[in-house]
């Protein structure tokens, strides 16, 4: 017979959470139960259905098979990494911004 464990607790694993610590990225890991941990994804989710499988701007007519689904996603997501204007960043594209961000002489100071 499985027991639940006496308290709820949350997962982590450890080889990812060196691996973030080494690039020195910050965990998008919150505490049990709140809303943190996904809200980057479902943003991002919510804007393919909204801006990709919504309409046809990434794929002509109605999606037939997953392969359609799969063609327009690859194609809504070169165009939202190369293509969008983002206001946040001074209407340029994220690529075009990452590209200025990596050969600026000190990127810490010229950008934030």
């Amino acid at each position: 017979m499985l027991h639940r464990p006496v308290e709820p607790s949350q997962y982590t694993s450890i080889r990812l959470t060196e691996h973030l610590a080494l690039e020195d990225i910050a965990a998008s890991i919150g505490t049990v139960a709140d809303a943190y941990d996904n809200c980057l994804m479902e943003s991002i989710i919510g804007l393919c259905k909204t801006e990709c499988i919504e309409t046809t701007i990434f794929h002509d007519g109605p999606y037939k098979t997953v392969l359609d689904v799969e063609f327009a996603t690859a194609a809504w997501v070169g165009w939202y990494n190369e293509e969008r204007l983002h206001s946040s960043i001074g209407y340029t594209t994220p690529a075009e911004y990452e590209r200025a961000y990596y050969a600026a002489p000190n990127p810490e100071r010229q950008f934030i």
